[in-house]
């Protein structure tokens, strides 16, 4: 029977070593050996302050964000990062699981390049249905970057260590986002039929009285979906080559056209009516995407239909 989680909570990488009892070999990184692990952990929920990759190797795991369990199968990584909660819930305690991965505290990071880029790596937001399922190749790539950190943090510290060893976090990072990338292309028509529900979607939301509660967002659709915003606008963006925003954006342009020539209504209720509260905000997209301001493309529409 399954016992109520207890709530860890992550706050350093001594914390999360200690719980599955690991060696900490640096205070702000760790190369993570899960087959190394001396205690069993389970029924817990964890509480992130730090960053962490996952490969599972082995079947036997279960992870959970929220009430949802992870698409977590064997060869898929997830990635984690300060401010989510995890759970390990599995029907049988399990020592030493067969999964391998890195842990990181923002600390680490401080002064280096990586420290402003850390925000670019969308993937650390996304969900349980959004795992990333990697081909031996790319296993192989992943475990030579744990592995080439590993080599680094066993040296003593010095005041070089962060900075290499970011610098491999790095490549690390920009790896895993090439191999996402992989993966948008290789479910192309699962994103086909996701593009598809998102444009209907997006119509009919612009059609209905749903603009009375505002302008259509992003992570709107994208929960529609089952994704998370960054997920969501990162497959958008694969596919289509435009952020997802901009595709609302010019369906909401295409839909202001509709009213402005098939009515003679003032300029801010068709503003109002789109789901804007700021005529003016509406007035600048307009003309960002059109060129033109609603007024003049109203008045260029009459002129046409006059002659």
């Amino acid at each position: 029977m399954k016992q109520n989680s207890t709530i860890v909570r992550l706050d350093s990488i001594d914390a999360y070593n200690k719980l599955y009892g690991l060696e900490t070999k640096h205070p702000l990184v760790t190369v993570i050996d899960l087959t190394e692990a001396t205690k069993v952990v389970n029924h817990v929920c964890m509480d992130y302050d730090v960053y962490a990759l996952f490969l599972k190797n082995g079947t036997n795991c279960t992870l959970k964000y929220g009430r949802q369990p992870y698409d977590y199968q064997e060869g898929t990584i997830v990635s984690f990062s300060p401010g989510q909660l995890i759970g390990v819930d599995t029907d049988e305690d399990e020592i030493a699981p067969d999964v391998i991965g890195i842990m990181f505290h923002p600390d680490l990071l401080h002064k280096t390049p990586l420290a402003s880029k850390i925000k670019d790596y969308s993937f650390f937001d996304y969900s349980q249905r959004e795992a990333l399922h990697l081909s031996s190749d790319e296993r192989r790539i992943f475990n030579q970057c744990l592995e080439r950190i590993k080599e680094e943090i066993a040296h003593p510290v010095d005041k070089h260590t962060a900075e290499i060893v970011s610098s491999q976090i790095q490549v690390l990072l920009d790896y895993v986002t090439r191999f996402y990338e992989r993966q948008f292309i290789t479910r192309r028509k699962v994103n086909s039929d996701i593009l598809g529900r998102f444009e209907s979607s997006l119509k009919q939301y612009l059609e209905s009285d749903r603009t009375k509660e505002g302008l259509p967002t992003v992570t709107y659709f994208a929960e529609e979906a089952h994704l998370t915003a960054g997920y969501f606008g990162d497959m958008i963006k694969k596919e289509t080559g435009v952020t997802a925003q901009e595709i609302i954006s010019r369906h909401i342009v295409e839909r202001a056209k509709r009213r402005l020539t098939e009515s003679t209504d003032d300029v801010s209720i068709v503003a109002y009516e789109l789901g804007f509260q700021h005529p003016q905000h509406f007035s600048r997209m307009f003309k960002r995407i059109t060129g033109i301001s609603p007024t003049q493309f109203r008045e260029k529409a009459i002129a046409i239909s006059d002659n």
